[in-house]
């Protein structure tokens, strides 16, 4: 059982996370949610939340059942997305956008390429699930489908989910891919974006795992 200082630093990260994406413009007024594991309970934020503006008394905390265990507010209206998602994958937390290059996106492809190596951290191709309505279990039985094996997808006309191991790399994964969304539509205004074979994206992993791309590393001593 999760203890309650456990819950109050789930609370106050989950609402510092929000403020960060509003200001990145990811989150946008009320438009998102994010969630945190917090032992064998989760941290979700509120419906009807100004993201930008949140607070640790504006995130509830909810068991297995979406029943909340902690604070006043209801749970967002997608808190059976966020549950599925922590319940059937490896990850700490899920986020929700409306970002605006990654929605755009979500209108008109079926499947975000796989264009940079930096989106082999997402998992590589990025798939469109199909448009459901908000909340429903539709909704959220297709993004748990679509996240086997990935930690991102789009939304058809709707917005983006992103996991990750913990709530940081949620976030940094939510800023990823929308960079690599920006990237690619700017890219198709010039022409046809080309993207990385499935030899090229494994070349990637080898030089990735042998040289520990993205750690630092002490320098080589003289």
């Amino acid at each position: 059982m999760a203890q309650r200082s456990d819950i109050l630093a789930a609370r106050t990260s989950v609402a510092a996370a929000c403020r960060q994406l509003a200001e990145q413009g990811l989150f946008i007024g009320t438009a998102g949610n994010l969630s945190m594991r917090v032992g064998d309970l989760v941290a979700v934020t509120a419906t009807g939340l100004v993201l930008a503006q949140a607070t640790p008394d504006d995130i509830s905390v909810v068991d297995a059942s979406g029943t909340v265990v902690e604070g006043e507010l209801a749970p967002t209206s997608e808190v059976d997305l966020h549950l599925g998602v922590l319940a059937h994958h490896p990850a700490g937390a899920v986020v929700h956008t409306h970002a605006p290059w990654g929605t755009a996106l979500s209108l008109v492809l079926d499947e975000l390429p796989c264009v940079h190596y930096q989106q082999l951290v997402l998992g590589g191709a990025v798939p469109v699930v199909p448009f459901a309505v908000f909340g429903s279990p539709e909704l959220a039985a297709s993004v748990d489908a679509a996240l086997t094996g990935r930690q991102a997808v789009l939304l058809a006309n709707h917005g983006t989910v992103t996991t990750g191991s913990d709530l940081s790399a949620a976030v940094q994964n939510a800023v990823l891919l929308e960079w690599v969304c920006a990237l690619y539509a700017r890219a198709r205004g010039v022409g046809e974006p080309r993207p990385l074979t499935p030899a090229d994206q494994q070349a990637v992993v080898v030089a990735a795992t042998a040289r520990g791309y993205g750690r630092t590393h002490k320098a080589a001593q003289a």
